[in-house]
């Protein structure tokens, strides 16, 4: 039972009964004359003054009536309450819709709150499908559609820059290398110090080129599923970067248009990590839980601040959110100065759509 509920029921009906035993005292010793103040002081029942038998009756059934009336409000008030939670954080599928409700409600005799809820529940999961739907269809401009000109056009640009610039300070590291392994055994002269700084600018420069190009020109999903792809492209960045990389990915099932923006999502979240984040430990974690597809980013990087304008990383944030946005899922970026970022993402799917795809139907 709720205390604070309670408490005001009481107080409420406490103040309310005195004014009504006041102003019958009232009416009895000035307007009656029936008797007198000091009189009924004087009256007692078992050597017990009258006035404090009824103090404690008046305090005890006031306190089990506002209990009683506490309890009855409280009770469907949780319900619906809880229900609004499940829709909060998307859990449209949750078994508690599906249990039956007590209809000894005294605001909702009816259960009318609960089946508007109900209604406003299957009207979210039609929106979250539609919404879904929509953002896996394809946007066609000309021949093409706005993905493929777009992936085209990355492709392109992630070429140029690996035949080239990638190239030329793969080929400047190594030159810096050799002219530091000679020198090794020399004294730490201002020559050396200064090429062993322009060789760790290189290969911080190499890093973040690794970054854009698996931002420009990321792995595709093609047959395989989400679990697979993560696995693959961070296995491919395992030997590439220096950065240890931890994952528990779970066997999901959902549709292809949902897999393709979560493993897009992940890709975008990574190249963010290596490029500005200068983490030493990216963690990756993939589950479902029924009707939802839960999907957990963290590095322990620099961080950053989220409510900042023009913050490096925001444009990425924004893709990923439009990307979640569109699945009618929920993105939580939490990160702190000097101790990281967790980016954690909830992605709701109905239970007809998972039998179709566990069907092979897609």
């Amino acid at each position: 039972m709720n205390m604070r509920l309670w408490m005001r029921i009481f107080l409420h009906i406490l103040m309310l009964v005195s004014a009504l035993i006041f102003l019958i005292f009232i009416v009895l010793i000035f307007g009656a004359k029936l008797f007198t103040i000091s009189d009924f002081l004087k009256v007692s029942w078992i050597n017990i003054p009258l006035y404090v038998i009824i103090i404690a009756v008046v305090l005890a059934a006031t306190l089990l009536y506002s209990a009683y009336i506490a309890t009855s409000l409280n009770e469907p008030f949780e319900e619906v309450k809880n229900r609004l939670n499940w829709l909060v954080m998307d859990k449209y599928q949750h078994s508690i819709f599906e249990e039956e409700v007590d209809s000894d409600s005294w605001f909702d005799e009816n259960n009318i709150i609960i089946e508007n809820i109900n209604r406003l529940r299957v009207r979210l999961l039609h929106l979250t499908n539609d919404l879904q739907e929509f953002s896996a269809a394809p946007l066609f401009v000309g021949s093409e559609t706005r993905e493929e000109i777009i992936e085209h056009e990355r492709q392109r640009i992630a070429r140029e820059l690996h035949d080239s610039v990638s190239q030329q300070l793969f080929a400047a590291m190594m030159m810096l290398s050799a002219i530091n392994e000679v020198e090794k055994n020399e004294e730490m002269t201002n020559r050396r110090k200064q090429l062993i700084k322009v060789e760790e600018i290189i290969s911080n420069a190499q890093t973040e080129m690794r970054a854009l190009l698996l931002h420009l020109r990321p792995v595709e999903l093609n047959d395989k599923s989400l679990k697979e792809g993560i696995t693959q492209l961070l296995n491919e960045l395992k030997n590439k970067i220096p950065i240890e990389l931890i994952y528990q990915l779970e066997d999901t099932q959902m549709e292809s248009g949902i897999e393709d923006h979560l493993f897009r999502i992940v890709q975008e979240a990574v190249s963010n990590t290596l490029r500005h984040a200068r983490a030493s430990k990216l963690e990756v974690y993939l589950q479902q839980d029924h009707d939802t597809v839960s999907l957990k980013i963290i590095d322990d990087g620099v961080g950053f601040d989220i409510e900042r304008t023009g913050n490096i990383g925001t444009y990425g944030l924004a893709n990923m959110k439009e990307r979640i946005n569109s699945l009618g899922g929920t993105i939580k970026i939490v990160s702190l100065k000097n101790q990281g970022t967790i980016i954690d993402i909830s992605t709701p799917i109905q239970r007809e759509k998972l039998q179709l795809v566990k069907e092979g139907v897609k």
